[in-house]
């Protein structure tokens, strides 16, 4: 039997808040207040399900009633949820407020705790990875649990596709980023990793300069978002290019960069 995709990360609770007047950072404001699940592998997982691949998530979850919601919702998505465990502290949460243009200005989390995804991967890791199609990550997870990752992975020629949600750490994992299939982030991201400002840069500027950062740091493959103006990508072994984007009326950013990513892993 296929697991499909494998996506290894967190699942957190998202609690949103929304102003129904211009927000005022220091005063009292009505609104709407709303808790979603989320989570950004646990949002690829069902991003991929959505499309009906049927993945395999592996994740963390604690003793509640909310993880009890969390994983039902899972399964009714027909996503394998074989590999989730729970815990106490097995479940994250994010608080978010948002402003009248659907923009976070302001959020706190809560970090779950993962160490029990070692404990799966040492009793499962095998069968889990070596009947998966490839291995979604979040690269900014611990490092020991990473190395894992890849180990299980390049021992059944799975490729890694890594998913960033705190460059600040991914930078301190620059050897595994060299051994992922593709690495997906944002412009403010790739300029913290390469140490230098793209957010002025036109998509075509931007795909020249990225071709020879990703050739120089030997990252096999990268797609770079850039919000309104679209997507660029550049690998070790091809020509660079550039997506554009197509324009939609923002409700809510949250979540668009996760389904983007689920794009790119399933078309890879």
């Amino acid at each position: 039997m296929t697991n499909g995709i494998v996506v290894i990360g967190a699942t957190f609770v998202d609690i949103k808040g929304y102003p129904l007047e211009v927000y005022v950072p220091n005063g009292r404001n009505a609104g709407t207040v709303m808790e979603v699940h989320g989570g950004v592998c646990r949002n690829v997982a069902e991003d991929i399900a959505n499309v009906e691949l049927k993945p395999t998530f592996v994740s963390i979850v604690d003793n509640s009633g909310t993880s009890t919601d969390v994983v039902n919702k899972l399964i009714r998505h027909k996503i394998n949820t074989k590999y989730i465990r729970r815990v106490e502290g097995g479940l994250g949460t994010w608080l978010a407020i948002f402003s009248n243009e659907g923009d976070v200005i302001a959020s706190i989390s809560r970090r779950p705790d993962l160490s029990e995804i070692s404990n799966i991967l040492k009793e499962q890791g095998d069968e889990l990875i070596g009947n998966a199609d490839s291995v979604v990550v979040e690269i900014d997870m611990d490092s020991s649990i990473l190395k894992q990752i890849f180990e299980l992975a390049e021992k059944y020629h799975k490729e890694v596709y890594a998913v960033v949600s705190n460059m600040s750490i991914a930078m301190q994992r620059r050897d595994l980023l060299k051994r992922t299939g593709v690495i997906v982030c944002n412009e403010q991201e790739a300029g913290m990793l390469f140490s230098d400002d793209y957010c002025s840069m036109t998509p075509e500027e931007f795909m020249h300069i990225l071709d020879r950062q990703v050739k120089s740091a030997k990252y096999p493959r990268m797609v770079v978002t850039m919000g309104s103006k679209g997507a660029v990508y550049a690998s070790m072994d091809g020509e660079p290019g550039f997506c554009p984007s197509i324009p939609v009326g923002v409700i809510d950013t949250t979540g668009a960069g996760d389904a983007f990513f689920s794009g790119v892993a399933i078309g890879l």
